[in-house]
């Protein structure tokens, strides 16, 4: 699969559905991501790996992988593809939290983009991010990623509501940043 200096993306597996549950499950990280934050059993994260991930023809997921200890930390997937109009969405989830803060996000989204555009020659990738996510919406952003629309009062969190701010990017916008080397 795709990979950089650091990481590299591989297909998700039934052998990761184990880890994949310690990340499904873990409130800090699914708190940015996860619109419901249940708690799942490891026989309801097998099935939903199996039945929607794995078996899914209109998504691609993959395990991040560092590359100098070969530890899996998180999963990155484009999902909802529509071949016809040449559209995904994105999603990533870093589930190891000592790997927080140290890049692995940005550079796992770089890698697939890359993928996304060049590869399954998308015309658009979007996103989705809570609007208390202020670091992912600034890395989205740095990404390239801008903001088309807001789902206001969509989430509701630690007693307050937020907004789901939706993010976009063409493959024009892609290939301008690729070419000018901001990324």
């Amino acid at each position: 699969m795709w990979k950089s200096d650091r990481l590299r993306l591989r297909k998700m597996e039934t052998k990761d559905i184990e880890l994949y549950h310690t990340w499904r499950n873990d409130m800090d990280v699914m708190m940015m991501t996860s619109p419901s934050l249940d708690v799942y059993t490891l026989e309801e994260t097998r099935s939903f790996v199996e039945n929607v991930i794995l078996s899914s023809t209109s998504s691609k997921s993959y395990i991040i992988v560092e590359l100098e200890s070969n530890t899996s930390i998180g999963v990155t997937s484009l999902i909802n593809i529509d071949r016809k109009n040449r559209n995904a969405e994105c999603i990533i989830d870093i589930g190891q939290k000592e790997s927080w803060g140290k890049g692995y996000g940005s550079e796992a989204l770089t890698i697939l983009l890359e993928y996304a555009f060049k590869e399954l020659n998308l015309h658009r990738v979007s996103l989705r991010v809570f609007s208390h996510n202020e670091k992912a919406i600034h890395l989205y952003t740095k990404l390239g990623f801008i903001k088309e629309g807001v789902s206001r009062d969509a989430l509701y969190r630690n007693g307050r509501w937020h907004d789901i701010v939706h993010m976009g990017m063409l493959k024009s916008e892609y290939m301008l940043e690729d070419g000018n080397k901001k990324r």
